[in-house]
């Protein structure tokens, strides 16, 4: 089976494409520095010929709100279009648990845009869900910053590692459309504060962490169990302490 992976570079989709691979399906990996950009729409018909699964795992260049929108906007009006004219039967999209719960955040909105998009389009469709990545811990603590100290929400957290998240999407692509959404997490629960104080140890970071219920996350508060699953969710098998990348020399 032909299975296009857009944004088949990145950190989730360059693990996807090898998953998919080792099933023996055709894993194409499309992204700018492919020809494919979903944008513009160059490529996108010349790479779904004979496809039968999408699966778009790309992120917006730009988390402004008016960037982020424009972004997941147009490029999934035109995979969808060209998914149509190539007769593609199932488009799996990756979003973020959370999504419907904060609609004062830019990124939050601009996928749940995304997701609405892809429930009335032409093409069945699985919508995956997943918590933040255990990769993203260092970029966040940037983020997060301010005077020397790293300020947290202390809400429940509960990452998830990349690799778990491509060993699910594979899962999804292979499958028949759920017309619906899942929502995948990490096998543990934390405080999101406390996670990153053991977090930025490990990498031997000396920046505080300092608990603060007002502290953003991507631009907006968050409330206790905005950025964690639902009961019934799928847990990835990759524990913090099993994490290849948790001393920031792995992953």
């Amino acid at each position: 089976m032909k299975i296009v992976i857009i944004g088949g570079s990145g950190l989730i989709g360059s693990k996807l494409v090898d998953r998919l691979a080792e099933r023996g399906h055709e894993a194409v990996p499309a992204s700018p520095s492919t020809g494919v950009d979903t944008l513009t729409g160059r490529g996108l018909p010349e790479v779904m010929d004979g496809t039968s699964v999408v699966v778009d795992v790309s992120n917006a260049p730009s988390f402004e709100a008016t960037a982020v929108m424009e972004f997941f906007r147009t490029s999934t009006r035109n995979l969808l279009k060209a998914e149509e004219a190539a007769g593609v039967g199932h488009h799996v999209a990756l979003s973020v648990v959370g999504t419907g719960r904060r609609p004062d955040n830019d990124y939050f909105r601009a996928k749940k845009a995304q997701e609405q998009l892809i429930e009335d389009g032409p093409i069945p469709y699985s919508i995956v869900h997943a918590t933040q990545f255990f990769e993203f811990t260092g970029s966040i603590a940037d983020l997060a910053a301010q005077d020397g100290t790293v300020r947290i929400p202390p809400v429940q957290y509960q990452p998830i590692a990349a690799a778990d998240v491509a060993q699910r999407l594979a899962e999804v692509a292979v499958g028949p459309p759920l017309n619906g959404r899942i929502e995948i997490a990490g096998p543990e629960r934390f405080r999101m504060d406390e996670f990153f104080r053991r977090a930025l140890a490990d990498r031997n970071d000396r920046r505080e962490v300092v608990a603060d219920p007002h502290a953003p996350y991507f631009g907006s508060e968050v409330g206790e169990r905005d950025l964690v699953p639902v009961e019934g969710a799928l847990t990835g098998d990759i524990g913090y302490d099993d994490w290849p990348g948790r001393t920031g020399t792995g992953g």
